[in-house]
């Protein structure tokens, strides 16, 4: 079930919400092959109405099943937005849609949440990489290789009649 709000319970008082949004109410698809989002999102917001609009405050929090793109090691990376607000507008060119005195908040919450994703995800900072072992030694190329390499590459280039 989305995150809705019902405008007239903000007539007299701010409302405090709690609770879990599942991933796939969210429809979050982060289209990156080291992040993957497996667990709800838990969220405790206060909201009320200010200015012909509402204001969200409160504490997001989020696990995600990463892949260290260092070491390719998995590992969860815990993304947590404390001190969250937004201002959504209930008039004017950007208000929210409202249906039956409703407002879904779920898409404002998608798309900070997106916002806050780690570029490069790294189990930790200090993370070296994988090992020589498994990246392989290149065979070295000698300098007399180098020089025929080159001496070629520029033998292709003078048979060319421009």
């Amino acid at each position: 079930m989305p995150l809705l709000i019902n405008l007239r319970h903000l007539e007299s008082c701010p409302v405090r919400l709690a609770g879990r949004v599942n991933v796939s109410e969210l429809d979050i698809d982060p289209h990156d092959e080291v992040i993957r989002v497996s667990q709800p999102v838990e969220y405790e917001l206060e909201v009320q109405s200010v200015d012909n609009g509402l204001l969200l405050q409160g504490h997001l929090h989020l696990t995600l099943d990463c892949q260290c793109v260092r070491c390719l090691k998995p590992f969860p990376y815990s993304l947590k937005l404390d001190h969250w607000a937004c201002h959504l507008p209930l008039q004017g060119e950007d208000a929210v849609a409202v249906d039956n005195d409703c407002v879904d908040l779920t898409p404002f919450l998608r798309e900070d949440i997106l916002l806050a994703f780690p570029q490069h995800p790294l189990c930790n900072t200090e993370c070296r990489g994988l090992p020589r072992t498994l990246m392989g030694n290149p065979k070295k190329a000698s300098n007399a290789d180098r020089v025929g390499k080159g001496l070629s590459a520029w033998a292709e280039l003078n048979k060319l009649k421009l």
